[in-house]
């Protein structure tokens, strides 16, 4: 009997005893993911590493927590510990016993954290490991002194990640102990000189450098580097050592976003396959002549080079100052100042299957003079002057292998007649922003301003936008299966017949600011791609439902809506749609508001499609009210409808004022403008 009377009590606590008591009453739940051997502890507002995990773990992540210390019992309950990461923490300070019992530890990961504060007791903890291989310091604030007190005597270190920390130089003896390294990252530091640093690090095969202030790298010997990133830097002159008579085994050597100015002293043996040198200022000179300029020198005289060499005068351009590039595959030099080749410079890379030299100075590409090797895949020879292409039958037969042609952005306005038709395996060229037609008829000379695509039967991938071609015949593209074809930025352009053999195989067409109106595209059953942009059209294509477009840009017509039924069609295969530059109805945007549901489209301008209401003012129609349209529109019927009676009733009531104030008015305005005097 009593507790019966404790019930309506318990029942009024119950719930309010749940909402006060606090969540670390409840059983804790599991802070870390356990997958068989491996401990997951990532992003758990952890302040200290777990205690309560299996002994046998052999790997431990604890990215994005706080811890701020790594004690000495921290690990004490995992021997069996092979990798540790507690990247991203507040980590400043490793306490001298941390790594006591850790005698397998091989990997370490102590990325973004403030090891800085505390490295000389980091230090002394890192040097009990006798078995690490990888070790990550990146974005710690050191500097050089700091790094040489936390690498101290860590022999067995392989793969060493010191990017983006505050190393201003490097000496000899920062890496001296390393030499089981193999893999080393400098970049995003302010190294701006580096003295004999790898001298003893004989197992050295990758070096990145990138994004520092080094001025030049002069002395280059490491015969064992097989790949040299020194990209973003400041560095003017590159120079191997010329005396080493050892084979260098470097396979890539990025010296792009640099100041060269001349071709860089390669070694004079070496397996180079990768050069990269692109946004450079680098010329030849082997053109200038002292003989008419005086005040020109073609040498260059280099002196104590790390007093491993006596001085050293160079002609420009002699051979071979290039060093050994029999290796190169890929020679990438766009954004430079290149106006020509030296004689023999193309020949002497019998491999070379990659050519990128966008964005120079040339005037004239010379097959025959160049003589191109056989292996040539890829030529990109687009922004430049060019003004003349030369090729002979021959010439053009031992380029069987070029697929990727890129001319686009130069200055030329005729063409060998059979440089395409002679590319048996080209499967891709871009003439785009060149003054060259397509032919109606065979071309009979050596060189027209026309080119015949019949007859490049293999090709696929055709651009030909802004050549201010006018009219495509309707045979142009017979016997071809292109899969790609842009004839953007031709205005005026008639192509629909033309194009009626590619309707099987085009896949993306371009036809932005070519003045089309009442295009069919119904037939086009492969099209993937469509660019209509620039093309005044108000009337949104209905044939365009008809087919499972999946990227489409309709930017800069003046279109003021989308028909809904056409806007549902289109969102269920669409993945891109461009909009901006239309003149879109604000109240007619049920196709945006179908489009914004539609998950698997992008709508890539979303933010900048903008509208015109009933009154002309703009809105963006992402943030537009469709309710303001009835406001807007619906009242204003009624509006017209009573001012209309109100306006005459006003100015009957206002004549009969008149009349009733002034009787005479009307009668004097009859006799002035209608009684006249008779003329005698």
């Amino acid at each position: 009997m009593p507790l019966r009377g404790f019930t309506p009590l318990l029942l009024w606590i119950l719930p309010v005893w749940r909402v006060l008591t606090p969540v670390n009453a409840h059983p804790p739940l599991s802070r870390c993911h356990l997958m068989q051997n491996t401990a997951v502890c990532n992003d758990r507002r952890l302040s200290s590493v777990p205690a309560d995990l299996s002994q046998n773990i052999e790997e431990l992540q604890l990215h994005q927590n706080h811890i701020t210390t790594l004690t000495d019992d921290s690990l004490r309950r995992y021997p069996a510990l092979r990798t540790l990461s507690l990247a991203c923490n507040e980590l400043t300070t490793i306490q001298s016993a941390a790594f006591r019992d850790s005698h397998v530890l091989t990997s370490l990961n102590f990325a973004n954290n403030s090891l800085s504060v505390g490295f000389h007791e980091s230090g002394a903890a890192l040097n009990e490991l006798r078995t690490l291989q990888s070790l990550d310091l990146s974005e710690n604030k050191l500097d050089e002194e700091m790094v040489g007190v936390l690498l101290g005597n860590l022999t067995s270190v392989e793969r060493l990640n010191l990017s983006g920390n505050v190393i201003q130089r490097l000496d000899e003896d920062i890496f001296r102990r390393l030499h089981r390294l193999t893999e080393l990252d400098l970049q995003r530091n302010f190294l701006f000189e580096i003295d004999n640093a790898f001298h003893g690090n004989h197992k050295l095969q990758r070096l990145n450098l990138a994004f520092n202030s080094l001025p030049c790298l002069t002395d280059f010997h490491l015969t064992q580097l097989q790949v040299l990133n020194a990209s973003n830097n400041l560095i003017d002159w590159f120079i191997s050592r010329q005396d080493v008579n050892e084979t260098f085994q470097l396979e890539t050597l990025d010296l792009s976003h640099n100041n060269l100015l001349f071709f860089p002293f390669l070694p004079t043996r070496s397996h180079l396959q990768n050069l990269y040198l692109s946004d450079n200022r680098l010329s030849f000179y082997e053109h200038l002549d002292n003989s008419t300029n005086p005040n020109i020198t073609t040498t260059v005289e280099f002196y104590n080079l790390k007093n491993y060499a006596a001085n050293v005068t160079a002609q420009l351009w002699q051979e071979d100052l290039h060093g050994d590039v029999s290796s190169l595959l890929i020679l990438d030099l766009r954004g430079n100042h290149v106006t020509y080749f030296p004689q023999g410079f193309i020949q002497k890379m019998p491999l070379l299957s990659r050519l990128k030299m966008s964005v120079n100075c040339l005037e004239k590409l010379n097959f025959t003079s160049e003589r191109f090797s056989g292996s040539l895949y890829e030529l990109d020879v687009s922004r430049n002057e060019l003004n003349h292409v030369q090729a002979s039958d021959d010439d053009l037969r031992t380029l069987g292998n070029l697929t990727y042609f890129n001319l686009s952005q130069n200055n030329l306005s005729f063409l060998p007649t059979r440089l395409f038709p002679s590319l048996l395996n080209l499967r891709s060229v871009d003439l785009s922003y060149n003054d060259i037609d397509v032919c109606v008829e065979e071309p009979v000379n050596n060189f027209s301003r026309c080119v015949d695509w019949k007859h490049v039967r293999n090709l696929k991938q055709l651009y030909l936008k802004s050549c201010n071609i006018k009219n495509i015949p309707n045979s142009a593209f017979s016997g071809m299966s292109l899969t790609h074809l842009e004839l953007s930025e031709n205005p005026g352009l008639n192509v629909e017949q033309s194009l009626q053999t590619l309707w099987t195989t085009l896949q993306h067409l371009g036809l932005g600011n070519t003045k089309i109106q009442n295009f069919d595209f119904s037939e086009f059953q492969s099209l993937k791609s469509l660019n209509i942009s620039s093309n005044s059209l108000s009337q949104f294509p209905t044939s365009l439902r008809q087919i499972g477009l999946k990227s489409l840009d309709l930017r800069d017509n003046v279109l003021s809506t989308i028909p809904a039924d056409q806007a549902g069609a289109l969102a269920t295969t669409l993945t891109t749609v461009y909009l901006t530059g239309n003149s879109f109805n604000c109240c007619q945007t049920e196709w945006f508001r179908t489009f914004e549901k539609q998950e698997t489209l992008n709508i890539a301008d979303k933010s900048d499609i903008k509208c015109v209401d009933f009154f002309r003012r703009t809105h963006f129609v992402e943030r537009f009210d469709p309710s303001l349209c009835f406001v807007q529109t619906e009242p204003l019927f009624w509006y017209i409808v009573l001012f209309v009676p109100v306006c005459v009733s006003f100015v009957g009531i206002s004549v009969i004022l008149l009349l009733t104030v002034k009787p005479k008015v009307l009668e004097n305005s009859i006799k002035k403008k209608c009684l006249k005097p008779t003329p005698y």
